[in-house]
């Protein structure tokens, strides 16, 4: 049996107590799973500061010191007690903090002893201090002359106060790798890779991972254990995408009829784009297959998705079939379905509209219609997926802005088309950075929209302070005189709903003495308003009856007022790129110029300052989802949380995607090649998949 199976409390120095925090806290059973516990960073043991060098210039640099350990005292009471010790050198004196684990750490140090510090600096008023340094005595430090990039591993308090810190895990590490042996980390990629990637060994790979001595090998190692993760991930990904190409039959949409091109000589109201129609081929080209349809379609706000889906609906009706599209919110929902309804008007198509307030006579009379295959098109909301919802004949089935539904809900939907699934269109006006959609989606077929239409002019996005307030309300007047409309909008986080509704109450008492009655109207929607009164409030804006709209994230999507030519976001700081993006998108719908004024606090942190120099600079939203994705990393971009494969070991989809496209392409080519892994210099990926594959149940699935 290999090493890496033995379970973790039988390694030397953890025991049962240390091995239940490490399960608990790192998900670390075996030796093997510890093996795959990779640092985050390595220090460089051969640098040394000297405390007199360390200002206020340096606050958050990481440093590393040699000295002696003179006093320890404790200070404070209540939250604000601390443990602290005076670290001299030659040249001076620091002061070390320590904020928990105050009792293990004045039993673990010791007053006298020279030590090594490690640990970032910290200003506080100018007064510089080391919290939460890494310790090690002198002595033990120089014992280990050779270990030039020392390892730092995640760690948590309750590790720390455990002994199993970063430099406990690194203790610990050592007397693994001293037990692994070639045998216990076989090959998993043929050897023609590794030459062809001048890859070390999996062996020499995940040792030099966490000691490697210098940043040659450790470059080496990264860039082989980075391409192992994302290669097998997209040769999963493929395999499934191919499964499902073969193996879901659909139903073959053969005939292009008098609903689809009826619509297209006579109705539509304007020419498509070069990107809507490359698209509608490749929809139409689907249908035309036994094979059921499964493809995710992305387009920037105001593209045109709406259209490619009513023309995808109308291929449904020419062939029999019934559609369904499914919105998040009651007011997309609505949107879509006045929308289609006036594109299709005098066509003699039977629409339907089903959400939760649709109530009573209404819904019995609309679920009545369904089944008996009365409704050509339904719109709807999640009310769509409710046990009582029966098709007669659900042919294709429609999601619109899809990560705000959950895979199971989705599915529901999907179910209620016998013999066969229905084909799925999925639609996302969040532009997903090209390495995360062949990741997330990397088994779907994707579209894009990537034009506007002709005639829109680019949003001018503008950055103010609060001291340019009295110019920003001047602005608002100067457009309301011309007729045009304006929005403010005032950030909703969940967890402080009342302070959010502090703000926007403040900001509508404000508003309203600068924007006095008679001569202004002004519309309020939250979320904490009823449905039909935010309705009302709604229809009064897009009537044009009320010249202002406050609001908070509410219309974020789903409201199209082309009159509308001003975007106010209050409090720019505290939200996301890709939400800003989507709430600049509800203006410059019309053909007038539009613009953004993203209002803040004179304070802001760096991150802050970069999402606003990034939407100032672009209006393209594949540009802003790169820049979201380096700034907030994979796992926090919109409808990505839900997916369990971010859960990268050591891949970064922000700064790795020249390895992930390399690594899909030869993925690809074996797959061609040799599909079931039966040539012999295949068989040590054929042996990995067997073990991977079980790992990796139940991904984010579309259909």
């Amino acid at each position: 049996m290999s090493a890496l199976k033995t379970k973790i409390e039988f390694l030397k120095g953890v025991g049962p107590t240390k091995a239940q925090l490490l399960q608990t806290e790192l998900g670390v059973f075996t030796f093997g799973d510890f093996v795959m516990h990779f640092p985050f960073r390595y220090v460089d043991k051969t640098k040394f500061h000297r405390i007199r060098d360390i200002g206020p210039g340096m606050d958050g640099e990481n440093v590393q010191l040699k000295g002696t350990l003179r006093r320890m005292e404790t200070m404070g009471n209540g939250r604000a007690k601390r443990l602290v010790g005076r670290f001299r050198d030659e040249t001076g004196v620091i002061e070390l903090v320590w904020f928990k684990g105050a009792n293990w750490i004045q039993k673990s140090l010791q007053t006298g002893v020279e030590y090594v510090v490690y640990g970032r600096v910290n200003d506080f008023k100018g007064r510089i201090s080391i919290p939460h340094p890494e310790m090690e005595p002198l002595a033990e430090n120089q014992a280990k002359k050779a270990l030039t990039l020392a390892p730092v591993y995640p760690s948590t308090d309750k590790l720390t106060n455990k002994n199993l810190d970063a430099r406990g895990q690194r203790k610990l590490m050592a007397v693994l790798m001293n037990k692994i042996t070639p045998e216990d980390l076989p090959e998993i990629l043929p050897q023609y890779i590794l030459e062809k990637m001048k890859f070390p060994s999996r062996y020499t790979a995940i040792r030099h991972i966490h000691f490697p001595k210098n940043p040659i090998e450790l470059r080496a190692a990264t860039h082989r254990l980075k391409f192992d993760e994302l290669f097998f991930l997209q040769l999963r990904l493929l395999q499934l995408r191919k499964k499902r190409k073969g193996a879901l039959k659909g139903y073959p949409f053969t005939q292009i009829g008098d609903y689809f091109m009826g619509f297209y000589k006579e109705k539509i109201p304007f020419e498509l784009t070069g990107a809507q129609k490359r698209v509608i081929k490749e929809i139409r080209k689907d249908l035309g297959q036994e094979k059921q349809m499964n493809r995710l379609l992305q387009g920037d706000v105001g593209s045109g998705k709406t259209m490619v889906a009513l023309m995808t609906m109308l291929m449904a009706l020419d062939n029999g079939y019934q559609a369904a599209l499914m919105a998040p919110t009651e007011i997309l929902a609505q949107q879509h379905y006045q929308s289609i309804s006036d594109y299709v008007k005098g066509m003699g198509i039977k629409i339907g509209f089903l959400s939760g307030s649709v109530k009573g006579k209404k819904r019995k009379e609309l679920l009545k219609f369904l089944a008996d295959g009365d409704i050509d098109f339904v719109i709807g909301t999640h009310a769509l997926l409710e046990d009582p919802v029966e098709f007669k004949n659900l042919g294709l089935a429609i999601t619109d802005e899809q990560h705000r539904f959950g895979v199971k809900q989705r599915s529901r939907l999907w179910k209620k088309s016998k013999p066969y699934p229905p084909h799925i269109l999925v639609m996302t006006a969040t532009p997903i950075p090209r390495t995360l959609a062949m990741t997330i989606y990397g088994d779907l077929d994707v579209s894009v929209i990537d034009e506007l239409p002709p005639g829109r002019k680019e949003v001018k996005t503008i950055h103010k302070y609060e001291s340019g307030r009295l110019r920003v309300f001047g602005f608002m007047r100067e457009e309301i005189e011309k007729g045009r409309q304006v929005y403010v909008v005032y950030p909703l986080i969940e967890e402080s709903e009342t302070l959010d509704l502090k703000n926007l109450e403040e900001g509508f008492d404000s508003i309203s003495r600068d924007f006095p009655k008679p001569k202004y109207q002004i519309s309020v929607v939250h979320g904490r308003m009823k449905p039909a009164d935010k309705d009302f409030e709604m229809q009064r804006f897009i009537k044009g009856e009320t010249q202002i709209m406050i609001a908070t994230t509410v219309i974020e999507v789903g409201v199209n007022v082309p009159n509308a030519t001003v975007m106010v976001i209050e409090n720019t700081e505290r939200f996301g790129l890709s939400q800003l993006h989507q709430l600049r998108g509800r203006v410059g719908r019309g053909g007038d110029q539009s613009y953004c004024i993203l209002m803040t606090g004179n304070k802001l942190s760096n991150d802050s300052k970069q999402r606003i120099q990034t939407m100032c600079a672009t209006n393209n939203g594949f540009e802003i989802a790169d820049a979201d994705l380096k700034l907030r990393g994979p796992g926090n971009i919109e409808g990505t949380q839900q997916s369990g494969m971010l859960n990268f070991k050591i891949a970064d989809l922000a700064q790795d995607g020249e390895i992930l496209q390399t690594a899909r392409e030869i993925a690809q080519r074996i797959l061609e090649d040799d599909p079931n892994f039966e040539k012999p210099h295949h068989s040590p990926i054929k042996n990995y998949m067997v073990h991977y594959a079980k790992k990796v149940k139940g991904w984010s699935r579309i259909g």
